[in-house]
């Protein structure tokens, strides 16, 4: 299959934040080829979804932010076109763009959409996802964490006014959602990477 149209689409509309831009595109691709190794699906949705799944986005903080993906949709749905993609398999590859993002809270009904969900949401977590929250956070224009009570340990956590408490209020949770063992597999291990970097950061803090 010739993807080449969607690599072309993706890199055209590369955000210039680091959170969304083409590598995060590639790293998103990487993971689901690698749970496609292990799970039975249609390699081809999955594979234009990914690569078609930055096309559009809302700014953080934006109100319409959860409904990118829709927004995305209808972009791709030109690149489908143009590329005559075959009509059998363009509104699954939709539907994978329409509800891959966690800010939707909606779970695919086939397994094509849930490895999109899953190979996104791995992006987010581990080292890699670090560094991502890192970068909202700046884009955001928001502090690192809350110099009285950095960890949330006694309030409600509010990633809206601290990048740190986007651990407990995404992050932390991202391992027991995924759809396949596959995916569940690589976000424990990614899921003990970041609690051993707040242990850490406990330790430089003071607290």
């Amino acid at each position: 299959m010739d993807y080449s149209p969607f690599l072309q689409a993706a890199r055209e509309a590369s955000s210039r934040d680091p959170a969304h831009d083409f590598s995060h595109v590639e790293r998103v691709r990487k993971n689901a080829e690698l749970l496609l190794e292990e799970v039975r699906a249609d390699s081809e949705i999955v594979i234009p979804a990914i690569l078609l799944h930055e096309l559009f986005n809302y700014p953080k903080g934006h109100p319409q932010s959860r409904y990118s993906g829709d927004a995305c949709a209808e972009l791709a749905r030109g690149v489908l076109e143009q590329a005559d993609y075959p009509l059998a398999k363009r509104e699954k590859v939709l539907d994978c763009i329409r509800f891959h993002s966690f800010s939707r809270g909606v779970t695919p009904e086939h397994m094509e959409g849930r490895i999109v969900q899953d190979a996104d949401r791995l992006d987010a977590i581990g080292a890699i996802g670090i560094a991502r929250l890192f970068a909202t956070c700046s884009e955001m224009g928001r502090p690192f964490y809350d110099p009285g009570d950095p960890f949330g340990d006694d309030r409600q956590p509010d990633d809206k006014a601290y990048g740190l408490d986007h651990f407990y209020v995404k992050l932390f949770k991202l391992a027991d959602g995924m759809h396949t063992e596959a995916a569940r597999r690589i976000a424990r291990e990614r899921t003990e990477f970041m609690e051993a970097y707040i242990a850490q950061l406990r330790v430089e803090i003071g607290r």
